[in-house]
């Protein structure tokens, strides 16, 4: 798009993407509330390694950015909007979040990687919605804009975005529920397999994913420098 601004093919395409994505970003909030309060019901732990929260306490507040301190089990950095992590939670102000305090050391999840992931999925998530919510805006009010340079690469910055989102999430979900591998029924320690030998097919399936991901680099290559082109495409 950037180098052929006027293909319209390229133009439909970008349009369709969009939309499709703008609108999951959009609405992927609907999805976090019920995920968190779901979380903060069968795996309060979790959230609050999540949102650095080592207190329990009613009116918890929500922390943006910030490093937990496992050992002073504090939060410093973080910018707090008071009362925010209860009523997103559990839709109540006054509600009360269980804290990281409330286990034993052995129970909890480290919750520095944790939270640093979740800032991040968050992050990512709120990019993408406010460049969806600018496309919507541009293609209401000033369509060649929308066509841009400078949208353009705002659009191509969120590429990533997605998967490194959705990867931050997996960090959450994985070592937000340390040490169990079945919460409350089975640690993560007693479900490690003791088969050995595997480093071989270990080495073997990176070798065939690693194969693959060159060739798909090489075929999106190929068909971008055959990109189509269509009677009254401009430059």
């Amino acid at each position: 798009m950037r180098r052929e601004t006027g293909n319209r093919f390229h133009r439909a395409a970008f349009v369709i993407a969009l939309s499709v994505g703008g609108a999951a970003a959009v609405l992927q909030p609907l999805s976090g509330d019920i995920s968190a309060r779901f979380v903060a019901r069968s795996q309060p732990v979790k959230l609050a390694a999540m949102e650095g929260q080592f207190r329990t306490e009613r009116g918890a507040p929500l922390r943006i950015g910030g490093l937990p301190d496992p050992v002073r089990e504090t939060t410093p950095y973080a910018i707090e909007i008071p009362r925010g992590l209860s009523l997103l939670a559990f839709h109540d102000p006054s509600a009360e979040v269980l804290g990281l305090s409330s286990v034993p050391r052995d129970e909890r999840p480290d919750p520095r990687p944790v939270h640093a992931a979740f800032q991040v999925m968050v992050a990512c998530g709120m990019c993408m919605a406010a460049v969806a919510f600018a496309g919507a805006l541009l293609g209401w009010r000033r369509r060649e804009a929308f066509f841009g340079r400078p949208f353009l690469l705002a659009a191509s910055a969120c590429g990533p975005l997605g998967l490194l989102a959705v990867e931050a999430g997996w960090v959450v979900t994985e070592m937000g529920r340390q040490p169990w591998i079945i919460y409350k029924v089975m640690r993560t320690s007693e479900a490690v397999t003791p088969v050995g030998g595997l480093a071989l097919p270990l080495v073997f399936f990176s070798l065939i994913y690693l194969a693959l991901g060159i060739f798909a680099v090489q075929m999106l290559q190929r068909e971008l420098a055959e990109s189509p082109s269509f009677p009254g495409e401009e430059g």
